[in-house]
């Protein structure tokens, strides 16, 4: 299982096709106020952040998984503009696991299924 807080539809769309040709399973969390219960519900394997959605608030919500010693464990990846050093260097801070670019993420999304 796979939980995503996203709120981009383009991204979205290509995470949903790629899961249905894996046979994934993928959770997509719009509401960045059910997000952490809804990572405590569906124990997922990986959570994948959009870091440039202001919506989801993903710094916070990385911050919070990462501190909570029933979540910290659970991998973490984001995807982000290739030129936010400022986002890169505070989802690090906060503790995210993994951060790519939007383009290699797009390149890499059925291996990235493949191993959440």
């Amino acid at each position: 299982m796979i939980v995503c807080a996203i709120d981009d539809l383009m991204f979205s769309i290509r995470i949903v096709n790629a899961a249905k040709s894996l046979q994934a399973e993928v959770y997509f969390e719009r509401s960045a106020d059910k997000l952490l219960d809804t990572i405590r519900e569906k124990s997922p394997s990986l959570v994948i952040f959009d870091l440039n959605s202001a919506r989801m608030r993903p710094l916070e919500a990385i911050a919070l998984l990462k501190n909570d010693p029933a979540l910290a464990s659970i991998r973490t990846l984001g995807y982000v503009s290739h030129t936010d050093a400022a986002t890169i260097d505070a989802a690090r801070a906060a503790g995210i696991d993994q951060v790519l670019a939007r383009s290699a993420f797009v390149g890499q999304v059925a291996d990235i299924l493949k191993s959440g």
